[in-house]
């Protein structure tokens, strides 16, 4: 007696002869190549320097600056929450999972391995989802963590006033939410370029090149391109997110989150068109 899930391939069904196969044969679901991209994502080398160099960067950094200003401010307290010096580290950490990002999609075409994938799975768009749900949920629990890790050891160090529990919110998880959502910007770039090295590029030039470019606008009349790029550039977006905004007209509160949001939908439907249309 055969169950429903024991179906015999064609190649298998000669002369009248029935061969049914002891493993369960049936249809890869996307639950498949969840377990896939994360067996692949948690084997390799890349995943354990970026995330743990971002680990490093995020508590150690901001470790180093509550130290630095606790010492040099023994006579009073601090004005802002010390979640504020957590910024510094996190902007830095971003760098890491933006690398990432790239990489968990680059690498499988620098390998030639993204044909071994698309042949255990053709559905293009199943392989893409699968890589993106996982690098999300890992990267979101990483930088969580760390920066809630970070923000208990500033908040003890520092004698600064006690921080809101909506700062507290924005400030963990919130930005574990902006970065995955960043690193998920990364991932749709390294998939439509398909090469590790120009992914990074172009997405550190996305980075920093706002900034850049805004302190070297020195004629009044860019003055409002300017303030725009000071404002929507990734590293004042983050900034905000601690309440530490660059601008008082800039982004606030949780729409940086939502910002990035809209970026990754686009970026992503970008990467699935491009998946989808072009050739391994």
């Amino acid at each position: 007696m055969t169950t429903p899930y024991q179906q015999v391939p064609p190649q298998y069904q000669q002369q009248g002869a029935m061969y049914v196969s002891p493993i369960p044969v049936r249809r890869a679901n996307l639950t498949d190549a969840l377990a896939s991209e994360w067996t692949k994502i948690r084997s390799v080398r890349s995943t354990m320097w970026t995330l743990g160099v971002m680990i490093l960067l995020v508590i150690g950094v901001g470790l180093i600056i509550a130290l630095v200003l606790s010492s040099a401010t023994d006579s009073g307290p601090v004005n802002d929450p010390a979640l504020v010096l957590g910024v510094v580290g996190t902007m830095l950490g971003s760098i890491c999972v933006i690398a990432l990002g790239v990489l968990t999609v680059s690498s499988e075409y620098g390998t030639g391995m993204i044909r071994t994938t698309l042949t255990a799975c053709p559905s293009r768009s199943r392989v893409l989802t699968a890589k993106a749900i996982v690098f999300f949920l890992l990267s979101f629990a990483i930088t969580t963590v760390s920066t809630t890790v970070v923000g208990l050891l500033q908040t003890a160090i520092v004698n600064a006033p006690n921080a809101s529990g909506e700062v507290w919110l924005r400030s963990t998880v919130g930005v574990g939410l902006f970065m995955a959502l960043l690193g998920l910007v990364s991932l749709a770039v390294g998939s439509m370029l398909r090469h590790s090295a120009g992914g990074i590029t172009v997405m550190i030039g996305l980075f920093l090149f706002p900034l850049v470019l805004a302190m070297f606008m020195f004629s009044e009349s860019l003055v409002d391109v300017q303030q725009a790029l000071f404002q929507y550039a990734i590293p004042s977006q983050l900034a905000a997110l601690y309440g530490a905004e660059l601008s008082e007209s800039g982004p606030a509160g949780w729409e940086p989150v939502w910002i990035m949001l809209g970026i990754a939908v686009v970026a992503l439907g970008g990467a699935f068109l491009a998946l989808e249309k072009r050739d391994v």
